[in-house]
């Protein structure tokens, strides 16, 4: 399905190596890798990507480097659909990396790289832009940034979304008040709420948000607040390869369906999907499947 959707994800983004491993032994050891593969990474990046996969487009405010990777990712970046037009080059400093070591349960280890002497200021993020947006979505990896386009996304009513995943609490603080949409990893919402377990969690959060508020919790699928209660959409049950940026790929489709006019049960039930079906597959966001895939299985499972 082709639309013209259009989102702004903002975030921070590096270049990531990703290797496959039978297992992580303990230290210190060395041992092979059974596959490879790199890719231009972060998580408002891979959920825009899922974004434009699904059938929408995507442009990224970020920050790169100004050395040879920068250049090389931009062009990657843009042979994948991504509008990269929004890449601010920070002079004098190194683009970020990182590598991530995924086993054969599809549980990971990430080890990146941050320049310290990137500027942290969000002063030439082109906000007038947002008047072309649909839609806004934010991680909690640049604040400055996040903060930013949420307050301005907010002034020109354009709905806007955070990643509530594990960041400092008083990260969380500040960054989901301003969201519309405020879609927490299960250790996410914990964080946030000082709560034990989700449901609770979820009635805490939700009463006085004022927006949506949702946990997207693996395997168990995706849970929400709405009308005084906490609702389910389990997620199907499929054989895991790779969970890197399954939680980014729900959402992009999370926010793909909304836009096209699903509700929040549908929508949930298409994000599922979609994270289900990149964690079959090994690659982070690479995996992230086609449309026609996801609606397929949509309609087988549920």
């Amino acid at each position: 399905m082709s639309t013209n959707k259009r989102l702004i994800a903002v975030g921070a983004i590096c270049n990531t190596s990703i290797y496959r491993v039978d297992h992580v032994p303990s230290l210190p050891a060395k041992l092979l890798a059974t596959a490879m593969t790199q890719v231009v990474d972060g998580m408002a990046l891979s959920a825009a990507y899922a974004f434009v996969k699904l059938g929408g487009s995507a442009k990224i405010w970020a920050r790169v480097g100004d050395d040879e990777l920068a250049a090389s990712m931009r062009h990657s970046l843009a042979v994948e659909g991504l509008d990269t037009n929004g890449l601010h080059t920070v002079p004098g400093t190194l683009t970020s990396q990182a590598t991530v070591i995924v086993d054969q349960r599809g549980d990971r280890l990430v080890v990146p790289f941050h320049d310290p002497r990137v500027d942290k200021s969000a002063g030439w993020l082109p906000v007038d832009e947002l008047a072309q947006a649909d839609f806004v979505h934010c991680d909690t990896r640049w604040v400055e940034g996040a903060e930013a386009a949420l307050k301005a996304a907010r002034a020109r009513h354009v709905p806007c979304m955070i990643d509530g995943d594990v960041a400092p609490l008083e990260v969380l603080q500040r960054l989901i008040p301003l969201a519309t949409h405020a879609v927490f990893s299960d250790a996410g919402l914990l964080i946030y709420s000082g709560c034990s377990d989700v449901t609770a969690a979820l009635i805490k959060v939700g009463s006085t948000h004022g927006g949506h508020v949702g946990a997207s919790c693996g395997a168990k699928g995706y849970f929400w607040f709405e009308n005084g209660q906490v609702r389910h959409v389990k997620a199907p049950v499929i054989k895991v390869v790779d969970t890197l940026s399954a939680g980014d790929v729900f959402h992009g489709a999370f926010a793909l369906a909304l836009l096209e006019g699903c509700d929040i049960e549908n929508a949930a039930r298409f994000a599922c999907v979609a994270a289900s079906l990149k964690c079959t597959r090994f690659g982070g966001r690479l995996g992230c499947p086609t449309r026609a895939e996801v609606d397929s299985l949509v309609a087988t499972s549920y």
